[in-house]
Parts: C-alpha cells; sequence; structure tokens
C-alpha cells in the first residue's frame, strides 16, 4: 500500500515547471500531487402539504456545527453524479426521498476549498426519520425556519435562492451573494 504524498518521504514541496504555485512533487518521478477542492452536494428539498410548503432540515449529530440545522448535503463520491450525490445523501441523513428539479445554486466556499452544488428537490413523501448524521429530521414552513440556529452562511443561502426561484420553471443557478463575508444574519427571516 503506498503512502499519501504528505507522510511519504520522496514527496517535496516545489513548484512545478511551468506552474504557479508550490505542491507536492515526487522527487523520484516528478509526479505533481494536485490538491483540489471538495465538493459538496445537497438540495432544498420540500413538500407540498395541505397547509402549505414544507422544508426539509437535519439537526446536525456530527461535527462541524453539531446541534445545528442544516439542509442535507455531504461530499460527492468518485464516480457520483452530483444529482445522484444529492438524493443520497438526503437519503443517507433524513430517509428521504427526493426527485431533483434542476441546479439551485454553486456555491465557492474558498476559505475552506469547497464548491457546494445546491438542488432543488422534490420530498417524495413525509417519512423522513434522522439518519446517523442527523439528531433529528423536520419539515418546517417558511415562518418556522430555525434561522438563528443554521449550521452555515450557505444554508442561508440556498433557503433564500429557494424562495427567490419558487414558481420559476427555469432559472440561472445562482451563487454566493455579492459582498457577503459568510457570516449568519438570519436576514432571510422575514420575507
Amino acid at each position: 500500500m503506498s503512502q499519501p504524498p504528505s507522510s511519504n518521504p520522496n514527496f517535496s514541496r516545489a513548484v512545478p515547471e511551468g506552474d504557479d504555485r508550490e505542491r507536492s512533487v515526487c522527487a523520484d518521478c516528478g509526479f505533481v500531487d494536485y490538491e483540489n477542492p471538495k465538493i459538496v452536494v445537497g438540495a432544498v428539498a420540500t413538500i407540498a402539504l395541505s397547509d402549505g410548503e414544507r422544508i426539509l432540515l437535519c439537526r446536525r449529530a456530527i461535527a462541524p456545527r453539531r446541534g445545528f440545522w442544516t439542509l442535507p448535503a455531504g461530499y460527492l463520491e468518485l464516480n457520483e453524479a452530483p444529482a445522484a450525490g444529492a438524493a443520497r445523501e438526503a437519503w443517507e441523513e433524513a430517509r428521504a426521498k427526493l426527485e431533483i428539479d434542476q441546479l439551485l445554486a454553486i456555491y465557492a466556499i474558498e476559505r475552506i476549498s469547497q464548491v457546494q452544488l445546491i438542488y432543488r428537490a422534490r420530498l417524495l413523501d413525509t417519512a423522513v426519520s434522522a439518519g446517523p448524521e442527523s439528531e433529528e429530521v423536520g419539515l418546517f414552513a417558511w415562518d418556522e425556519i430555525p434561522w438563528s440556529e443554521l449550521a452555515f452562511p450557505s444554508v442561508e443561502w440556498a433557503l433564500a435562492h429557494w424562495r427567490e426561484t419558487c414558481g420559476q420553471a427555469a432559472f440561472a443557478p445562482r451563487a454566493n451573494p455579492a459582498g457577503d463575508t459568510g457570516r449568519m444574519t438570519g436576514r432571510f427571516a422575514a420575507g
């Protein structure tokens, strides 16, 4: 079994020829170990009930931000289509079955080298329950969302972008809000 480049004594940090940044490079063969951003996939999953639309949220049972509410989301697996990954994450975290509608947003979280692909989806039924990474799950009306207990700024962004695109059959995927500092504000709770 080979060692990862970070622990292999034959790898060192250097700027490869023709590159402009330091990388892990094998001293023996010149192999460059490119480090790339992580891809997160998730969904704003909703269901129409007799008393209005409900949004699926999960209370995190794992770090970071354990105990805070989030959308069902997680890392894309190798050889997995992004929409399939979003549906898989909803099943793993909330035992929820989804029908993916379309790509809602692409968020760049540069400080942690992460790209998030968030889909708009329809929850196929209300039979949801906490998976191993969730303490609990809930179906929330817009005015019931626990805005002060959301885990990440991108959850707030995705909810706002979902609301903005409600009723639209087609739209361009949204992105990080302009000038957003990545801090939780709860500003989307009203309106």
